[in-house]
């Protein structure tokens, strides 16, 4: 689908837009137009990648996307660019083709591909909570999850769908807990400031790459409203032994490229992987825009190794 449609994703919805493809509702606010005009802004350099590889020509492979196309707001969508992969129409002749699909739980069913096509995220058709719950504590061995009927004290409730936002925390036990919901243990990542901090972990092929420091206000903890982005690496944010959890996840999900988001608990030190992403939004839009072109340049070297090697 050409990018001149994109715009037609959304609706306006009784005051919001509505995103067609999730169901989810937008406010329109000032803080909305703001975060639009800081988008546009990297959008404007993400062309300008775009523009000067179609004039000195393409030196990587071709990709092609499947069942969706991503939009321009996702972040694989400046990193082919910036990697020098081409973007074609045509799954059965391109070099690599990526399962692309907002939804939750997806049919990921391999389409007709070349010979020695590279296939990316097809192993990962499940982003459910419950799921990244039960394959965190297969990877860490430790738990996330909580039953709901017995945990005393504090804990957090959440939707099972992809990108909700809709946590809420709540006194344990429960005597009825509610169906397509899922429940953990509440995640102590205060920071100071009266902040909490989640470590976005963005993976190519299985691997951390970078790192984006979120931070928001603890009252708003469960609503992606960061006041403040750091750009970071994973040996800064994790020991050893963490980046292999975060691994070892990866594998169990099948997630070769996307999004993880790490809580640190500052009682116990431990890192919680609480959600997972395979059609990432970003850079996010409280990052600097300098911080946002560094992070796509190293995204994409991570993947032009992965998957875009140079033609011969």
């Amino acid at each position: 689908m050409s990018d001149r449609l994109w715009i037609t994703d959304f609706k306006y919805d009784d005051g919001a837009m509505l995103v067609k493809k999730t169901g989810h509702r937008v406010p329109l606010t000032l803080s909305l137009a703001h975060d639009i005009f800081t988008w546009f802004c990297f959008y404007f350099f993400a062309q300008t990648w775009r523009t000067w590889r179609r004039l000195t020509g393409h030196k990587r492979p071709t990709i092609a996307f499947y069942p969706d196309k991503p939009r321009p707001w996702y972040f694989i969508w400046p990193v082919m660019h910036v990697s020098g992969a081409k973007l074609i129409d045509d799954v059965q002749t391109a070099d690599i083709v990526m399962q692309f699909d907002d939804s939750t739980e997806t049919d990921n069913s391999v389409p007709t591909v070349r010979d020695g096509a590279k296939l990316v995220n097809f192993s990962c058709d499940d982003i459910s909570k419950s799921t990244v719950a039960a394959a965190f504590e297969e990877a860490a061995g430790y738990s996330l999850s909580v039953d709901p009927t017995t945990h005393q004290g504090r804990m957090v409730e959440k939707s099972e769908l992809n990108a909700a936002h809709d946590g809420r925390i709540l006194e344990g036990p429960l005597d009825t807990p509610l169906p397509g919901k899922t429940y953990q243990r509440l995640v102590d990542n205060e920071i100071e400031g009266g902040l909490v901090e989640d470590l976005r972990c963005c993976i190519v092929a299985g691997s951390p790459v970078v790192v984006f420091r979120k931070r928001r206000p603890l009252e708003r903890r469960f609503l992606n409203e960061n006041v403040q982005v750091l750009l970071d690496e994973p040996r800064n944010c994790y020991t050893d032994d963490e980046i292999a959890v975060i691994e070892r996840f990866a594998a169990s999900i099948g997630l070769d490229w996307g999004g993880v988001d790490v809580l640190r608990d500052r009682q116990s030190g431990r890192i919680f992987i609480v959600d997972a992403n395979k059609t990432d939004m970003g850079p996010p839009v409280a990052l600097k825009l300098a911080a946002k072109l560094r992070a796509t340049r190293r995204m994409a070297q991570a993947f032009a190794v992965a998957f875009a090697s140079k033609k011969r």
